[in-house]
C-alpha cells in the first residue's frame, strides 16, 4: 500500500483541481492541487526515488485524476449523442484521459534534474507546468482544456491575464504551489535564510501585483451596440431530424421578431442554427437578407456552408464548412479554422469511418477554413468570430481580436448534455475576454448564452436548457493588451529562462545521480 500511496495521492491531487473550475469555483483547490503534486515530488526526491521516470509517473497520475474528473463530460458526448455503448464509451473515455495525462506529464520527465536545492525546484516546477499546458495546446491537434489559470478568473492573479494570458496565471499559481510545498516539506533552510526569504516574498508579491494590474485599462471604449441573442433550445437528438426542421426554423424566426421589436442593432443565432446546408435553402437565405435590409438590423448566424472546389487537376468536390454568416449591410462568411477531432472530422478517416457509430456523427465531414480571414462587420463594428472549440485557444483569439472590437463566439453545447462541460466552456470564454480587453458575446443552442465584459465578468445570461432571448449592450473596444501584441513567445521564453537558471543553481550531484534535497532538509533540523 505504501508503494501505491504516491500514485493515489497524485490522482487525488489532480481531481482536486477540477473543484477550482466552474461550476464549483473553489479556487484554493487549484493551489492545493499543485502544491500536493510538488510536495509528492519533493518527498520522492528526498527518498532518492525521483529518477528519470518518477516525475513523469507522478504527473501522469495527477493527469489521470484531473481529466477523469474534469473531462467526464466526454463520456456523455460519446454515449448519449455518439451512439456508443456504455462499455465502448468507458473504453474511449479512458483512452482519451490516458493520452491527455501522458501529454501533461511529458515535461515532468525533466523534474528529477531540478531537485538539487529549493531554488532550483521552485523555478523548474512552474516552468515545467507551463510547458505542459503549452504542449496540450497543439500536440495531437491540441486540447487546451482545464488549464490551472481558469480557476482564478476571480482572484488577484486574474490581473496578470491581459499580460501573460491564462498560461502565465497558471505559471504564477504553480510558483506559489512550489513555495508552499517547499515550506511543508521543510526544504527552506535556515542556513540560506535570506535567499529563501527573498523567494517567499517574491512569490507572495505576485498576488497583490495582480490586483494592481487588474486596475489597468488596456483598451479604450467606443460606441455602444445593442445585441440580441436567440437560444432556441433544440434537443440534440432532434436537431438533424428532417421532420423537426420546420420547428427549428420557427423558433429562430419567433425569437428574431421579438428582438426586432426591441430595436437591437445586431441579432445573433448560435452555431449551425439551421439544420441544413446553405445551398439547400436559397429562399430562406434570401429571406434572411431581405429581413435584415428592411429592418436595418444585421443578423449573424451559424450555418453549414457548402461550396464546390474545382482543382486544377481532378474532379470538382463539395466542401462543407462550419461557418458564421452575416446577413445585412455587409454580407460576409467566416469558416471555422480549428476543428474538433471526431466531432467535425475523423482523423485517419479511411481506416476509422464506419467502424463504430461514434465515427459517423452527422457533422464529422467538416473542412477547415483558411488561416487568414478577416473579422466580420456588423452594425459598423468588427466582430472576431470564434466558433465553439476555437474560443479555448488563447493565441488564436488574441490574434483574431487585433482587428476586431468585440469577440463573438457561437456554440452548440447540447453535445455535453447536463454535464459540467458547458460551464467550463463558458469560463474559458470569460478568460478570453479578460486576456483581450474586449466584450464577448456568446450565443448557444441550449446554453450558456451570455454577455461578458472586458474584466471577464458575465453581465447578462440565459438559464441553460430553456428557450429564450437575451438582450444587452456591448461596447466596441479598441487598443491591445500586452498579450495580444506579444503573444506566447515571451511566456515561453520566461519558462526557458527559469529552467536555465534552475539548471545553473543545481549543485554537484552525488555519484548515484540522485538529488541532494535531503541535505537541505538536514539543515532545517
Amino acid at each position: 500500500m505504501r508503494k501505491l500511496f504516491p500514485a493515489l495521492a497524485a490522482a487525488i491531487a489532480g481531481s482536486l483541481m477540477t473543484l477550482s473550475f466552474a461550476p464549483f469555483d473553489l479556487w484554493p483547490a487549484g493551489l492545493l492541487s499543485l502544491a500536493l503534486l510538488a510536495w509528492l515530488s519533493l518527498r520522492a526526491a528526498s527518498a532518492g526515488r525521483l529518477g528519470k521516470r518518477a516525475g513523469f509517473k507522478l504527473a501522469f497520475c495527477f493527469g489521470l485524476g484531473l481529466f477523469a474528473s474534469g473531462g467526464s463530460w466526454v463520456y456523455v458526448s460519446i454515449t448519449d449523442f455518439g451512439g456508443s455503448s456504455m462499455a465502448l464509451g468507458l473504453l474511449l473515455t479512458g483512452a482519451f484521459v490516458a493520452i491527455l495525462a501522458a501529454v501533461l506529464a511529458l515535461p515532468f520527465l525533466l523534474l528529477g534534474r531540478f531537485t538539487g536545492n529549493a531554488l532550483s525546484f521552485a523555478l523548474a516546477f512552474p516552468a515545467l507546468w507551463l510547458l505542459s499546458e503549452w504542449l496540450r495546446t497543439w500536440l495531437f491537434t491540441g486540447f487546451p482544456w482545464l488549464f490551472a489559470g481558469y480557476g482564478h478568473i476571480d482572484t488577484w492573479l486574474a490581473g496578470w491575464a491581459p499580460v501573460l494570458s491564462v498560461y502565465g496565471v497558471g505559471l504564477l499559481l504553480a510558483l506559489s504551489a512550489a513555495a508552499i510545498a517547499l515550506l511543508a516539506a521543510g526544504k527552506l533552510s535556515p542556513r540560506r535564510q535570506r535567499t529563501h526569504l527573498a523567494l517567499l516574498i517574491a512569490v507572495a508579491l505576485t498576488w497583490p501585483a495582480g490586483a494592481l494590474l487588474s486596475q489597468v485599462s488596456w483598451t479604450t471604449p467606443g460606441e455602444d451596440i445593442a445585441v440580441g441573442l436567440v437560444q432556441a433550445n433544440i434537443p440534440q437528438e432532434k436537431k438533424w431530424l428532417p421532420e423537426f426542421r420546420g420547428e427549428t426554423i420557427s423558433r429562430y424566426q419567433e425569437g428574431t421578431r421579438a428582438l426586432t421589436a426591441q430595436k437591437v442593432d445586431v441579432i445573433i443565432w448560435p452555431e449551425a442554427a439551421l439544420p441544413l446546408l446553405h445551398s439547400q435553402a436559397p429562399n430562406l437565405m434570401q429571406a434572411l437578407q431581405r429581413n435584415a435590409d428592411q429592418t436595418g438590423i444585421d443578423l449573424i448566424s451559424g450555418i453549414l456552408y457548402d461550396r464546390i472546389e474545382r482543382p486544377e487537376t481532378g474532379a470538382p468536390r463539395r466542401l462543407i464548412h462550419n461557418s458564421a454568416a452575416v446577413f445585412g449591410s455587409s454580407p460576409q462568411v467566416y469558416h471555422k479554422r480549428h476543428l474538433v477531432p471526431f466531432g467535425e472530422y475523423v482523423p485517419l478517416e479511411d481506416w476509422l469511418r464506419d467502424t463504430i457509430e461514434f465515427f459517423n456523427l452527422p457533422t464529422s465531414f467538416i473542412r477547415p477554413g483558411p488561416d487568414e480571414q478577416q473579422s466580420l462587420q456588423a452594425a459598423g463594428t468588427g466582430w472576431a468570430p470564434l466558433i465553439c472549440y476555437e474560443i479555448v485557444y488563447p493565441a488564436l483569439v488574441a490574434d483574431s481580436a487585433l482587428d476586431s472590437e468585440v469577440l463573438l463566439t457561437i456554440s452548440n453545447d447540447a453535445w455535453f448534455g447536463a454535464s459540467i462541460g458547458p460551464l467550463q466552456h463558458m469560463q474559458m470564454a470569460q478568460m478570453r475576454a479578460l486576456e483581450t480587453g474586449r466584450f464577448l458575446v456568446r450565443a448557444t443552442n441550449t446554453g450558456i448564452t451570455a454577455i461578458v465584459d472586458p474584466r471577464g465578468q458575465i453581465t447578462a445570461r440565459l438559464p441553460q436548457f430553456e428557450r429564450g432571448i437575451l438582450t444587452g449592450s456591448v461596447t466596441a473596444m479598441s487598443g491591445s493588451t500586452p498579450f495580444m501584441l506579444l503573444g506566447l513567445w515571451p511566456i515561453l521564453a520566461l519558462a526557458t529562462a527559469m529552467l536555465a537558471a534552475a539548471l545553473m543553481l543545481q549543485p554537484a550531484r552525488r555519484a548515484t545521480g540522485e538529488a541532494v534535497l535531503a541535505s537541505e532538509a538536514a539543515d532545517s533540523h
